[in-house]
């Protein structure tokens, strides 16, 4: 069995194949460029490498670049005749067979040339930083296509400002960032070596410490692009490394991960300190 096929088969999310083949399909036919995002993103990338996925959802989450509101309406239409139906939010789906939900998030030249009707109906969707971030994508081959997704450090921060609008009820969000933390050192080892060796440079070398402060650093690129993303990041990370015990972003790693707060306070440092570091310097 080759990796792609392994891939697709253990992302474990109920009706996968069906569902982004028919998303796949109506992209294409409409010409439009289109991400996963979220969960299942992470999956995949991580898959690549060998490593399963922690949790199951029924959840499959996609961005897509458009240039107007009518454009979402004729592939609102599309998708609605393939089996999908839509659910209280505008950009919410449920596919017919058992429910799976799917999330399409609309950027772009739809955020400009629309502004106020998009701005009306999409009042309660965020999506600071999927330009930025999406620019480059990482591709990943599932089975004989391949999807577009963030490059982790990129979904760091999509994950960080989806958690902020609603730290309530996307708890999930800080799992899956502290997910990517665990794991991207042995992911990314050779590039760490190679371009990031002085992290490395200690005497109590902490894998995830390093990790996080490399993450900042690649992550940087995206926050250079506009300072509406910045300024929000920034902001995230200044109410949550204010005092170790006020902060619901680092507790809730501690609970995760076994490890003490303060622990988990200095990983998210790390992450601020890779984000900062030659920001003077930086373009």
């Amino acid at each position: 069995m080759s990796k792609s096929n392994q891939t697709y088969k253990e992302l474990a999310v109920p009706h996968f194949t069906e569902v982004f083949d028919i998303i796949d399909g109506v992209m294409r036919e409409f010409s439009v460029p289109y991400y996963m995002i979220g969960a299942s993103a992470i999956a995949l990338e991580l898959l690549k490498d060998g490593i399963k996925p922690s949790r199951g959802t029924k959840d499959i989450d996609f961005a897509m670049m458009l240039s107007s509101m009518k454009e979402f309406e004729e592939i609102s239409k599309a998708l609605e005749q393939r089996g999908f139906r839509k659910a209280k939010a505008p950009w919410t789906y449920l596919y017919e067979k058992d429910d799976v939900v799917i999330d399409l998030l609309p950027f772009g030249e739809i955020q400009e040339n629309d502004t106020e009707d998009f701005n009306k109906r999409n009042s309660d969707l965020h999506i600071i930083g999927f330009q930025e971030v999406l620019e480059n994508p990482s591709r990943i081959p599932i089975e004989e296509k391949w999807v577009n997704i963030p490059p982790l450090p990129g979904m760091i921060l999509l994950k960080l400002i989806a958690w902020s609008d609603r730290p309530e009820a996307r708890e999930n969000d800080l799992a899956d960032i502290l997910r990517i933390i665990e794991h991207y050192y042995d992911i990314e080892f050779d590039k760490i070596v190679a371009e990031h060796y002085d992290t490395l440079d200690t005497d109590d070398l902490d894998e995830r410490t390093v990790a996080s402060e490399v993450l900042g650093r690649e992550a940087r690129v995206y926050l250079n692009k506009s300072d509406r993303l910045k300024e929000t990041i920034y902001t995230i990370l200044k109410d949550n490394l204010t005092e170790v015990k006020l902060s619901s972003l680092v507790k809730h790693w501690a609970r995760q991960s076994g490890e003490e707060v303060e622990y988990t306070f200095g990983l998210l440092k790390a992450f601020q300190r890779g984000l900062l570091k030659n920001e003077e310097n930086s373009e």
